[in-house]
């Protein structure tokens, strides 16, 4: 794993083996940031990481100019590993261990972009953008990507803008719905 762009451009980030993740394909992983370049001013903004796993989006983020990511997993370890490169390289990100669904419900709003990358069997896959639309936790002209399987179709929901599909990866686009 990478950082591809940013003041962190080039590093390598060897993740634990035993960690209990599925981490995004390179090339679904450039893709992806090759769309939000095109979208998002990453300076400044307030970000979201839910599901974040190896924290491989929440790093990106920070090295491109993020001021705040917030890290939402279960797993201690991977938290703990979070941690460790965040210090590391002196990132502005915070691990925080929670139930995902949970947080959403409890958070307060003010998000310029949040990612999600749940398991891609867990069958409320549409709760997260219920929930992110429902508390408004998006600021007007912000984006929800959700990472998803090629059984899940996300296209019926409010804001969806675009779908992009990289092999078994998929991430569907949404705009703040105001």
């Amino acid at each position: 794993m990478r950082i591809i762009g940013g003041t962190h451009k080039g590093r390598h980030i060897l993740p634990p083996k035993n960690l209990p993740v599925r981490p995004t394909t390179g090339f679904a992983f450039e893709g992806l940031f090759n769309i939000l370049n095109n979208r998002i001013d990453f300076e400044g903004i307030k970000a979201l990481d839910l599901f974040s796993g190896t924290g491989h989006i929440s790093y990106e983020l920070a090295s491109r100019g993020a001021a705040s990511v917030i890290a939402i997993d279960k797993n201690g370890a991977c938290l703990k590993f979070i941690k460790q490169v965040s210090e590391q390289f002196n990132m502005p990100l915070w691990p925080l261990k929670a139930d995902v669904f949970q947080y959403l419900q409890t958070c307060e709003p003010g998000f310029d972009f949040i990612f999600a990358d749940p398991p891609y069997a867990l069958e409320t896959i549409d709760k997260i953008h219920a929930i992110v639309t429902e508390r408004r936790l998006l600021l007007p002209g912000g984006l929800l990507v959700i990472e998803h399987g090629p059984k899940t179709d996300l296209q019926h929901l409010a804001g969806f803008v675009q779908l992009r599909v990289y092999g078994n990866v998929n991430f569907s686009f949404f705009e703040a719905v105001q």
